[in-house]
């Protein structure tokens, strides 16, 4: 029969541990996702006072170089609409609300 070892060693630190970001990689990044969010937040600014009346807490997902934007009650099948039309573009999700926020903190 064979014996269990009770003493089980602990292993600390990141699975992948050679995917790690370094911060200033990670401010980066931050630093063009906000500026992403600054070039699609007008187009939304203006579409949204036409459009929050009919479509009320909608997601619209928006592609700022066309100016295109792709609305449903669905956000996957907003984003599904919007890559079928511009398959290597980017993409920025809001809600048709007051805020724009998508979800809740």
């Amino acid at each position: 029969m064979t014996q269990l070892n009770s003493h089980r060693q602990s292993r600390r630190g990141r699975l992948f541990s050679e995917r790690t970001i370094s911060p200033e990689e990670q401010a980066k990044r931050q630093a063009e996702l906000e500026a992403f969010q600054q070039r699609c937040r007008p187009i939304f600014d203006r579409l949204r006072p036409e459009l929050i009346e009919k479509h009320y807490n909608w997601f619209i997902v928006i592609e700022p170089n066309s100016g295109d934007y792709f609305i449903d009650p669905d956000s996957l099948v907003a984003a599904q609409k919007a890559h079928e039309k511009h398959p290597q573009g980017r993409f920025f999700t809001f809600k048709l609300n007051e805020t724009g926020v998508c979800g809740r903190i």
